[in-house]
């Protein structure tokens, strides 16, 4: 029988998995317009408008969904974690706020401009209203991250007398230990999602043997992006994990399996079955002493299991072992996309692969699993805690119903996959419709140079 925390654990977990993935596209949506609309100034090359006329929909799009979305995660803390919000109100609150006087008003304030001023503004404003747009997703990543990274880290508070958790130096808050680690990881995941979201449409019209020019562009684009900022993430992860070792040690017990400590050199488990009831990873397939090489720099350097941590402070340890290695694999294989690319590009292939663009369109939606599977890493590891090492979830939630939140959840579930299942079906309707090119335009550019001929391209083109 579920209780009433556990129903309301899954009720934010499911709204909070909805969400994030709209927030993460428009991120580096916002950015990747931002650069279009650069070159298309720079250039004077009218595909770098086309295309910011395309996405620029779809961002709308995305960024209306998202923001909907998490409007109605905001209500969930009044009627779900009442306790939790009484309790980091004085601090959570005010971090909530900033965000939207700074990064919400800068949004709304030039997004009518960037979607529909071109022509009554003039390109220099505009441009400078697409990149108020794009700074202003990232100013909203800043402070959700860093009320989130507090959560994780916290710092710089008093208890008052009422058990409220107030502040005591604003700067410590904001700028958590944890802070700077997650906000590059994030930001990075979001970039990478967005570019193979556009290398996925790109490679896909490729394929189809649609709109070369637009195609090739943005494919081209996508991959420079991929094979640059994968290794860049791969490396912040790394710095990002050493954090977490440091400041929450329980969460790397649990992503690397080990539920004994090992005195002499710990071992990297690739994969396994994790059994928390006998407290060890059944068939276990791993490479001796590699995890304290990485975690410590030393092949014999120790490190603590989970037999050092009380049972009921345990996070579930399944959940976080297995979504940490799916975010990890996938990392691993955005890497090799991107590396295939620069093969690719270097043999003057990279429009003509058709294995590479298969590749990509598989990849295109493996962004958003990554950094769901990052959010349930991060998330779930920082459990039993709301406030790492301070506030028990089992004492954050409301004292409602366990019956009141299990409604409640089937009807965000039912409503949730109506509207953004309809609203996400449009976006790929909308992103399987890219204008084809005029046969003319393509005697030269970026397409013959890539080892298409003029005959190749026209093939599927408009009559």
């Amino acid at each position: 029988m579920f209780d009433t925390a556990l129903l309301a654990r899954l009720q934010f977990a499911f709204t909070v998995s909805f969400h994030i993935i709209f927030p993460a596209f428009s991120i580096g949506l916002a950015s990747y317009l931002a650069v279009l609309n650069g070159l298309w100034l720079w250039k004077k090359d009218e595909v770098y408008l086309e295309l910011f006329n395309f996405w620029k929909t779809i961002f709308a799009l995305a960024f209306g969904m998202g923001v909907v979305s998490g409007i109605v995660m905001t209500y969930q803390f009044g009627t779900n974690w009442a306790v939790f919000s009484d309790k980091t109100g004085p601090i959570i609150g005010p971090l909530m706020g900033y965000e939207v006087l700074t990064a919400f008003f800068l949004e709304a304030g030039f997004l009518g401009i960037m979607l529909f001023g071109l022509n009554r503004v003039g390109p220099g404003l505009h441009f400078l209203a697409t990149c108020m747009v794009a700074l202003g997703t990232l100013i909203s990543a800043t402070w959700i991250l860093a009320a989130n990274s507090w959560m994780q880290t916290p710092v710089g508070f008093a208890m008052n007398g009422a058990g409220q958790f107030v502040p005591t130096d604003w700067w410590t808050i904001i700028f958590s230990p944890s802070f700077p680690y997650r906000l590059v990881h994030m930001v990075l995941a979001a970039y990478l999602t967005t570019a193979f979201v556009v290398g996925g449409v790109g490679a896909w019209h490729l394929l189809e043997n649609t709109a070369y020019r637009r195609s090739y562009t943005m494919f081209s684009m996508a991959m420079w992006m991929a094979a640059i900022v994968a290794p860049i993430q791969i490396f912040a992860g790394d710095l990002h994990g050493l954090n977490t070792l440091e400041h929450q040690p329980t969460k790397i017990m649990a992503m690397e399996g080990h539920f004994q400590s090992h005195p002499n050199g710990a071992p990297l488990i690739l994969v396994g079955i994790p059994n928390e009831a006998e407290k060890r990873v059944d068939y276990a397939i791993e490479i001796p002493k590699l995890s304290s090489l990485i975690l410590k720099h030393s092949l014999d350097a120790p490190l603590d299991g989970l037999d050092t941590v009380p049972d009921e402070l345990e996070p579930p340890v399944a959940v976080i072992f297995w979504s940490f290695r799916v975010m990890v694999a996938i990392g691993f294989a955005l890497l090799g996309i991107g590396g295939w690319s620069l093969w690719c590009r270097w043999r003057g292939t990279l429009a003509s692969n058709r294995w590479l663009h298969r590749a990509a369109v598989l990849m295109g939606p493996a962004g958003f699993v990554a950094v769901l599977c990052g959010w349930v890493t991060t998330e779930v590891g920082r459990q039993p805690y709301t406030v790492y090492g301070q506030l028990l979830t089992a004492q954050s939630h409301s004292p409602v119903d366990a019956p009141a939140v299990a409604t409640s959840l089937t009807a965000f579930v039912i409503v949730y996959f109506l509207v953004f299942g309809a609203g996400t079906f449009y976006i790929l309707r909308l992103m399987a419709r890219l204008p084809r090119d005029p046969m003319p335009e393509l005697e030269e550019g970026p397409i013959r140079s890539a080892g298409i001929t003029p005959a190749q391209s026209h093939k599927g083109s408009a009559p």
